[in-house]
C-alpha cells in the first residue's frame, strides 16, 4: 500500500513538473499575480477578469526569467485573455482530450508565483456536461465544474490530467459555486479569432424580448424595447410585435436567439417571422455586431 501511495505522489509530481513548464506567472493588475499557460509559440493564455492594462505585462517564465508581453485581446464572456510575447520560450502545453472526461476524474490545476515558483491544487472533475452559456454571454463547449481550491493567483493557470496534459484553462469567474474549467476546444476557438480580428464579434438584433404563450398554444417572444436605428428596428420590428422564429427555427426563448447569434453571423442577413396584430409577417434582419466594452 505504501508503495502504491509513493508510486501515485510520484506520479502526480510528475504531471505538476510536466505541465509546469508552460506555465508563467502574469503580473497584470494590483497586488498579486495571476496564471497563464504557453499556448503556441509567442501566445499566452490567461484569465480575462485578472487583466488590468493592455502594455508592458510582466510576465515570469517558466525558468525564471522576466518578460514583457502585449494583450492581443480579450473576451470577458469566456474570461480569456491573450497575451503576444516576443521572447518567448520554445515550450509550449501539451493538450489532452475532455472528450471522455467523467465526474470523478482526478484533475490538477496548475500556476505560478514570481515568488514561490509553481504550485498546485488536486481534486476531481465534480461535473461534466455539454455546451452552456456563460452569465458573461460566451458560448462554452462543455462544462467543466471543479473540486479543488482555484487559487487567486492560480487563475488562468492550467487545468491538468495526471499525465500534465492540458485539459483547459482554470476561471474563478464563471461560476459562484466553483471553479471551472475552460476547455481546450473553447480555447482555441476564441484564441484563432483574437489573433485573426483583435475581438471575439457577437451579434446582437437590438431587441429586448420576453417570452409569451400565443392562442394556438404555441410560444414566441414579444418586443419589448427595440434599439433606435438598431438592426432590428431598421429592418422594420416593432414594439409588440412577437418573433415566433429566427432562421427557419422556433423561438422559445433568448437562449433560442443566441443560438442562432452565434458565431459568424455579424453582417449576414438572417430571416425572422413575427405575429403582428394577428398576421404572419416575414422579414431578414442584417445582424449587427454588438457593441463592446471599452478595454
Amino acid at each position: 500500500m505504501e508503495n502504491e501511495l509513493v508510486a501515485l505522489s510520484n506520479e502526480l509530481a510528475g504531471a505538476v513538473e510536466q505541465a509546469g513548464r508552460a506555465v508563467v506567472a502574469v503580473n497584470a493588475r494590483p497586488r498579486f499575480a495571476s496564471s497563464g499557460i504557453l499556448w503556441r509559440p509567442g501566445v499566452i493564455v490567461t484569465a480575462e477578469h485578472t487583466i488590468r492594462r493592455r502594455e508592458e505585462i510582466a510576465v515570469t517564465l517558466p525558468d525564471g526569467r522576466g518578460a514583457t508581453a502585449t494583450l492581443a485581446g480579450r473576451d470577458a464572456g469566456t474570461d480569456i485573455a491573450v497575451l503576444k510575447l516576443a521572447d518567448a520560450p520554445p515550450t509550449v502545453a501539451t493538450f489532452g482530450s475532455t472528450e471522455s472526461l467523467k465526474p470523478g476524474h482526478v484533475v490538477l490545476a496548475i500556476g505560478r508565483s514570481a515568488d514561490s515558483g509553481v504550485n498546485a491544487t488536486m481534486g476531481i472533475m465534480s461535473a461534466v456536461s455539454g455546451p452552456w452559456r456563460t452569465w458573461r454571454g460566451g458560448q462554452m463547449d462543455q462544462y467543466l465544474r471543479l473540486d479543488l481550491t482555484v487559487f487567486p493567483g492560480s487563475s488562468g493557470g492550467a487545468v491538468v490530467d495526471t499525465a500534465g496534459r492540458v485539459l483547459g484553462m482554470a476561471s474563478s469567474a464563471l461560476s459562484r459555486i466553483a471553479g471551472l474549467a475552460v476547455p481546450v476546444s473553447t480555447v482555441n476557438r476564441v484564441v484563432d479569432e483574437i489573433m485573426r480580428a483583435g475581438h471575439v464579434s457577437r451579434g446582437y438584433l437590438g431587441l429586448g424580448l420576453h417570452p409569451v404563450s400565443l392562442p394556438d398554444g404555441s410560444s414566441g417572444l414579444i418586443v419589448l424595447s427595440a434599439e433606435a436605428g438598431g438592426p432590428a428596428a431598421r429592418a422594420g420590428v416593432l414594439i409588440g410585435d412577437i418573433l415566433v422564429a429566427l432562421a427557419g427555427k422556433p423561438v422559445r426563448d433568448t437562449d433560442d436567439i443566441q443560438s442562432v447569434l452565434d458565431g459568424p453571423s455579424v453582417g449576414k442577413p438572417v430571416a425572422v417571422r413575427i405575429v403582428r396584430g394577428g398576421q404572419v409577417i416575414e422579414l431578414s434582419i442584417t445582424v449587427g455586431e454588438r457593441p463592446r466594452r471599452e478595454e
